[in-house]
């Protein structure tokens, strides 16, 4: 095979020729179920499933175990030579950027607000008086800064403790709800809000911590009003870093299949920086903003106040879900961008075990960091190794090295923390391609992520959670469905609009529904059948209604005359009776004459009386449900209504492919009854369209029968000529018959 542009061509697949032959009966549901014997759904009692559901095996132990402790699945497959190494230098990178700023924006935004809230500087006011001085105010701030740790590592611990129990519950099912473009739109906006943290640190400018509604937009443009107070000296620090990361990380994507391990750009960086401000001063010089003192060792552990809990518990909830929905969305993009899957309930556990054991340590509530995943991505980490690393420098910097880094400055981290975001701003080149794609995840992609913007993070998220929901309603709602036609002597049946060689059975009309039926859509689901068949049969059957009290009123008049050959008018009387064609409202309450005249009735001639009854050009409906996934009371209902309507029409409704849970759901429903029996079910479309078309032989043939006998008993054709006149086929019928009553 030859290779182009370094890359071999897929395996053409062949043209395939081959046919194949199935002979089967015609099969209804009720005939297939009774010749395989359809078995019966075992029903286990609450304590046998209780006891199913407990008992435990070697396997299954291992395999719980595996699921809440995964380094016991990925360890043992770690592969030293490949990943080590690229491990070890993106846990340092990642390490030391997570040294020295703080956690995620959103999470810290929503404890800070709970950490005020409850604590306030009203709350520390020290008054004093000295004498004839006037009395003056002061905040105790060792004992508010106390105050404050205890709430927030108390409300970690609360934070734990509901991750813990969602876990438990197995209500990490709700990330199934976070689609792809919903995720994609969230951490573009996540990473401009990250920028936007960043920009005023590399500028050296202060803001005030804006939180809530246009939060990213005041902080902005704030920003940018204050630009004329930047600081030169870590303007330059901060572009000289962005230009110099974004290159060799350019660099290293070009020629990584020749690098063995990614330049390690970022370490390199913040350890030269850190010497230049060292060696020059800056702070002191050209007084550039720099870490300064960063706190050794840690805080014993205290238990938090468990009184609080009541006070906190509302905020705690929303906290635990949003800082969970923040790392599974962050999660996702890697997940899809290297292969691998997320199981939310064992993220939910892991967060909830990470807080409650930080809650003693007075540490702050856990979540992803948009700006360290970015870092470690960017910087090769392969598997956890990476963050074990992360944690250890982190780990020795607060106990050892903390001094090190105190002449760092800050523009300097940031540039580093925005360098890495090209990669979550490159997900806006997405929009084009899924606008070309499928329009609903397009808009879907730019409502999350404007709504991130405008509303913050929290609210944003939950607003392109509703709106992605909202479309699934409304697709739901309005669903696809097309009039099937079948390819000429086969059994394949498809959309007639769409392929010129369909052939529609004569007098049959066929309807596939793609979508479930329940209340939400049975309006949608009539005005389908409606648009298939061409007609309304409620108001066909009402018109019909009128027609006949109109000719009851003539027969009554003795202007027409009911006979067996159907309703005729008498000879020379003129029809007086013509009245205004209106619809009936209350069919049920006419006085309708007897069966025999509505059946002699032929409601596709000309009737006599003045009445616009619309024709009906078909004798059955089927309806395909291969694609209806579930039914409600509602739907089943509808259905019935359905299936009576079109019967007083004297149109049969049939139905194809339903699945067993669905025929289940319409047996609970109370679906049938003597008119509507298990033998209107078909296994596939075509076995209903083979039923109906050996019904109308069968019809044809008892017709001609009929009329044979008719012609004996008028005496016009001799029992010769009637034997002559049958056909093999007909003597076939009756022999068939004959075996059938012998056996």
């Amino acid at each position: 095979m030859a290779a182009t542009g370094g890359r071999s061509e897929p395996p053409r697949l062949p043209e395939c020729g081959c046919s194949y032959v199935v002979a089967r009966p015609v099969y209804s549901e009720l005939a297939f179920q009774q010749q395989h014997e359809r078995r019966l759904p075992e029903s286990r009692t609450l304590r046998e499933r209780l006891a199913r559901s407990c008992s435990c095996s070697r396997k299954r132990a291992l395999r719980v175990v595996k699921t809440l402790l995964p380094i016991l699945e990925w360890l043992p497959k770690y592969r030293v030579k490949e990943w080590l190494l690229c491990d070890i230098v993106s846990g340092v990178s990642t390490g030391l950027v997570g040294t020295l700023q703080g956690p995620f924006p959103v999470v810290s935004l929503m404890v800070g607000s709970v950490v005020l809230t409850m604590a306030p500087d009203e709350n520390f006011v020290i008054s004093s008086s000295n004498g004839t001085a006037l009395n003056s105010t002061t905040i105790d701030f060792a004992a508010r800064d106390a105050a404050r740790v205890l709430i927030a590592s108390t409300l970690t611990l609360l934070v734990g403790i509901l991750q813990l129990i969602f876990g438990s519950l197995q209500i990490g099912f709700i990330v199934r709800y976070l689609a792809d473009p919903l995720i994609g739109g969230f951490t573009t906006a996540a990473a401009f809000q990250v920028f936007v943290s960043q920009l005023k640190i590399v500028l050296n400018v202060s803001t005030k911590n804006y939180n809530g509604v246009l939060s990213i937009i005041y902080t902005l443009v704030e920003t940018f009003q204050n630009a004329g107070n930047t600081n030169l000296a870590d303007l330059i620090a901060g572009l000289l870093t962005i230009i110099i990361c974004m290159a060799v990380k350019e660099l290293n994507d070009r020629f990584k299949h020749k690098i063995p391990i990614p330049i390690p750009i970022e370490v390199i960086v913040t350890i030269i920086a850190a010497a230049i401000s060292y060696g020059v001063d800056l702070e002191k010089n050209y007084n550039a903003g720099i870490v300064k003192s960063i706190p050794r060792g840690f805080l014993p552990p205290v238990l938090p106040s468990s009184n609080l809990f009541s006070e906190m518990l509302a905020s705690s909830f929303s906290i635990a879900v949003v800082a969970y929905a923040i790392a599974v969305s962050v999660g996702k993009v890697y997940a899809i961008k290297y292969d691998y899957t997320i199981d939310g309930n064992q993220e939910f556990i892991a967060f909830g075990i990470s807080n409650i054991f930080s809650g003693f340590f007075s540490c702050f509530v856990a979540t992803t960091a948009l700006s360290r995943t970015a870092v470690q991505e960017t910087t090769g980490g392969k598997t956890q190794i990476a963050g074990i690393i992360s944690a250890g420098i982190v780990l020795i910097a607060i106990v050892a090295l903390g001094k090190l880094l105190e002449p760092l400055q800050k523009s300097v981290l940031a540039a580093v923390v925005i360098a890495n975001l090209k990669g979550m701003f490159m997900q806006v080149c997405d929009v084009p391609r899924l606008w070309r794609q499928s329009k609903t995840d397009a808009i879907i992609w730019v409502f999350t992520c404007v709504m991130s913007i405008i509303l913050g993070l929290d609210l944003g998220l939950l607003a392109g959670l509703i709106f992605g929901l909202l479309t699934v309603v409304l697709r739901v709602q309005f669903p696809s469905w097309n009039g099937l036609g079948s390819i000429p002597t086969t059994d394949i049946y498809k959309n007639t609009k769409n392929y010129k060689n369909i052939e529609e059975p004569e007098g049959v009309k066929i309807l596939r529904f793609s979508s479930p039926i329940f209340y939400g859509n049975v309006d949608g689901f009539k005005k389908c059948i409606k648009s298939t068949v061409g007609f309304d049969a409620t108001r066909v059957h009402n018109k019909r209604l009128q027609a006949l009290k109109k000719i009851q009123k003539l027969i009554k008049k003795g202007q027409l005359r009911a006979t067996k050959n159907g309703i005729i008018s008498d000879a020379g009387s003129s029809n007086k009776a013509f009245e205004p064609d209106e619809d009936v409202e209350d069919p049920e309450e006419l006085d309708i004459p007897t069966k025999e005249i509505e059946i002699q009735v032929d409601w596709n001639s000309e009737l006599p009386v003045k009445v616009n009854v619309p024709k009906v050009p078909i004798n059955s409906l089927v309806l395909d449900c291969g694609a209806v996934s579930f039914l409600d009371i509602v739907g089943v209902r509808s259905l019935r209504m359905i299936v009576k309507e079109f019967q007083r029409i004297d149109v049969n409704v049939y139905f194809a492919s339903l699945q067993d849970h669905l025929i289940e759901k319409l047996e609970q429903c109370g679906f049938f009854d003597e008119n509507i029996r298990k033998d209107m079910l078909f296994l596939t479309v075509h076995d209903a369209i083979l039923y109906l078309q050996n019904q109308v032989k069968s019809r044809e043939i008892q017709d001609s029968i009929l009329e044979t006998i008719a012609l004996i008993q008028e005496g016009k054709d001799p029992l010769e000529l009637i034997e002559a006149e049958l056909t093999e086929e007909e003597f076939d019928v009756q022999d068939e018959a004959m075996r059938r009553l012998a056996s």
